[in-house]
């Protein structure tokens, strides 16, 4: 009896005594084996090989389907039928249809936020209402509500300038301003939309992105104070000075974005951003689209409830507060139109690779379902015991320690456990915090294999070893509290 996949390839039937290799293949112990060899495989190919993620979890999904079973023509449909879609073609538009609206609307909010100067208004009028005293609290605060718009990455260019003066103002160690900073970003990257992670697990796992805000806010608000508890003690034990040569860079880079603005068209304003501004334009669409859920929930369905559901769905709350920000902080201040479209334009640019990725671990998802992998995966684990929320974090940190890459680990994690939640019926809150728990164990323990760990060393002038002992330590924390209240919070809903 031919293998599945040889036989729609065409070839040679199998050779004799091949009965017991297909059992297995297709028997549970089989499709394990296949699925632990995936992962093995992708892990080398992303650390040894150095493959880029997106061709590693590609080449991965097509191994994996092939070696379940999966026909060629299952993977890859027919030349002959364009109406027969792929598990390749599935996998990847299902997943994008409702993940690249969001990330884009997101990523072209942020850049319009941080061109034009909200980071550092928020920042400064948080820093004079807290006082030299509570700086710290101050920087923490403008990380956690300016990363909820901005990438991590961005977020530490933008912000890093700020550290400094605030820094050398209080002459103490530069991680008492540096950390609770990066406490407030690494949280928003990891727990809240329109962040790529959270919005590519929602969009994996098929849970109402509102739920997802909901429950990010839930485990993410004690998470980032439990950082900045340690924040606040591991500052006053490790002196670091304010790295001056980051300090010159700094102003070279602002006056170097100040002359692409003016290239752009931009016109920049002598009077800052009104801080009302700023908050307005980042809680609009969080606002919104909680709203919707809970309408959903509270509301039985009528013209009202179909208004604030039709305002509050993410693709409209995002579009609503681009424009606002489009008008508020752009229009309003002197932009032209090419200028606005410049910088909206440059800002997608970065995303292409997030997509990408995001994109083939959809494909790895409807690989495993579709090639029998994903329901072995399933009935084993439901053997094991353990509950699915703790079996989702331990693997996403598995993945996050290994390879570095918390995108890669959520969008592998979450095509793992998928199968888990569609067998237990659970309900849309249960499925939110299984994301919390993926997104937990995600940020767990960044080392030398993160860019962010070298981000963070270079930006604030961290010898390695002391960036182990602080920046990875306060990503665990982040981490573990995070899972710990998700894992609470599971048992009530």
């Amino acid at each position: 009896m031919p293998m599945p996949f040889l036989a729609a390839a065409g070839t040679l039937p199998a050779p004799p005594h091949t009965g017991g290799l297909l059992a297995f293949v297709h028997g549970t112990a089989g499709l394990l084996t296949v699925a632990a060899l995936g992962i093995v495989l992708l892990l080398v190919l992303i650390i040894k090989v150095r493959l880029q993620p997106f061709v590693a979890l590609l080449a991965v999904s097509i191994a994996v389907g092939l070696g379940a079973g999966l026909s060629v023509t299952e993977l890859f449909g027919t030349v002959q039928r364009s109406d027969a879609v792929s598990l390749i073609e599935s996998g990847m538009g299902g997943t994008l249809g409702h993940v690249a609206i969001i990330i884009g609307l997101g990523t072209m909010l942020g850049a319009v936020l941080e061109v034009s100067g909200g980071a550092e208004v928020l920042a400064s009028r948080l820093l004079n209402l807290f006082g030299e005293k509570r700086a710290p609290l101050a920087m923490g605060l403008t990380g956690l509500i300016f990363g909820i718009p901005v990438f991590f990455d961005v977020g530490i260019f933008v912000l890093a300038p700020i550290v400094y003066a605030a820094a050398k103002r209080g002459g103490k160690s530069i991680l008492l301003y540096c950390l609770p900073l990066l406490a407030g970003l690494s949280m928003t990257h990891a727990f809240l939309p329109p962040h790529p992670g959270p919005v590519a697990a929602a969009g994996l796992l098929k849970v109402d992105l509102g739920m997802v805000i909901l429950m990010g806010i839930v485990c993410g608000i004690p998470a980032v104070l439990a950082a900045w508890a340690w924040s606040a003690w591991i500052g006053k034990r490790i002196f670091v000075p304010v790295p001056q040569d980051m300090v010159e860079a700094a102003q070279e880079a602002k006056e170097a974005l100040a002359e692409e603005q003016r290239a752009a068209g931009v016109t920049p304003t002598e009077k800052p951003v009104p801080l009302t501004t700023v908050f307005l334009i980042i809680g609009t669409p969080l606002i919104l689209i909680l709203l919707a859920t809970f309408s959903s929930i509270a509301f039985d369905p009528s013209t009202g409830r179909s208004v604030i559901e039709f305002f509050g769905h993410p693709f409209v709350a995002l579009t609503i507060a681009l424009l606002l920000a489009y008008y508020l902080l752009g229009i309003r201040r002197g932009w032209s139109r090419k200028s606005l479209e410049t910088v909206s334009t440059a800002s997608l640019k970065p995303v292409g690779n997030i997509l990408l990725v995001v994109g083939a671990g959809g494909i790895f998802g409807a690989v495993l379902k579709g090639s029998g992998v994903a329901q072995a995966l399933s009935d084993t684990f439901n053997n094991v015991g353990l509950p699915v929320i703790v079996l989702s974090y331990l693997i996403s940190l598995v993945l996050r320690v290994a390879q570095g890459s918390a995108t890669v680990a959520i969008v592998t994690t979450a095509g793992i456990v998928a199968p888990l939640l569609t067998e237990g019926h659970h309900s849309q809150a249960f499925v939110a915090l299984v994301i919390m728990a993926i997104s937990a164990g995600s940020i767990f323990a960044s080392h030398v294999n993160d860019g962010g760990f070298w981000m963070v060393a270079k930006y604030f002038g961290i010898s390695e070893r002391d960036t182990l002992r602080t920046w990875t330590v306060l990503e665990s924390v982040l981490s573990v509290a995070g899972f710990a209240v998700a894992a609470v919070v599971s048992v009530f809903v």
